[in-house]
């Protein structure tokens, strides 16, 4: 009954917590979009050397780990003589490595697409920006969403870690609580719940999103017959 008691008087702080977390995830999800869109159709239609650039930043933010590219970015800031917001910090590295992730997404997307469709565009006298604009990227973004759900998933789960900066997130409101309290079992899965409540909303919203734009018959990997084009 105790814990109860300090979970109910925790949870206002707690919830004030997630509307960072939100924001953190908020913005560097859309930072990944931003970028990883660009980067995405670099590695399929630029050239050698652009597609290198571009593996070798998604190798490198796929494999460190985010607590050691936050230390990383942080130590980084300081040395500059940067203002080193906690929060501002956190959005750069998560939106980073979400932009790493985020463009395989759109990558795989965009390969899944027959190649016939842009070499229709070049042959009706269309040039290949725009071509990828109008015709390639509104159907890859629309293959993407599933995939963007779970990376909104898995970027929500990441920003958990971001307490060690000292954002006023989720975690580090929760963990303030617990070391005071010592009710760190009944703290720590309110916090679970509040996370698996924001995952269940978001997933949902996208979810609809991707029925909405669903084109009926149609399905990434189809050929020109598919498509309605002889």
């Amino acid at each position: 009954m105790d814990s109860l008691l300090v979970v109910y008087h925790a949870l206002p702080s707690m919830l004030s917590g997630s509307l960072v977390t939100v924001g953190n995830v908020t913005i560097s999800l859309a930072m990944g979009l931003v970028l990883g869109v660009p980067l995405a159709v670099a590695q399929v239609y630029g050239g050698p050397w652009l597609r290198r650039l571009v593996a070798l930043y998604v190798w490198f933010f796929r494999g460190v780990p985010i607590l050691v590219l936050l230390f990383l970015c942080y130590g980084l800031f300081i040395s500059l003589g940067l203002p080193a917001d906690p929060f501002l910090v956190c959005c750069l590295v998560l939106g980073c490595t979400s932009t790493a992730y985020q463009s395989q997404i759109f990558r795989g997307a965009i390969e899944s697409l027959p190649q016939g469709q842009l070499n229709a565009a070049r042959a009706l006298g269309m040039g290949e920006t725009t071509g990828i604009c109008t015709i390639i990227l509104p159907q890859a973004m629309r293959l993407s969403i599933p995939g963007w759900a779970n990376e909104f998933s898995i970027l929500l789960k990441d920003s958990a870690i971001c307490y060690v900066l000292g954002t006023q997130d989720i975690m580090a409101r929760t963990s303030f609580v617990a070391a005071r309290t010592h009710e760190h079992l009944a703290l720590y899965a309110a916090a679970g719940c509040i996370y698996f409540l924001l995952t269940l909303v978001v997933l949902k919203v996208l979810r609809r999103l991707e029925e909405k734009v669903h084109v009926p018959g149609y399905s990434s990997g189809m050929g020109s017959e598919g498509m309605g084009v002889g």
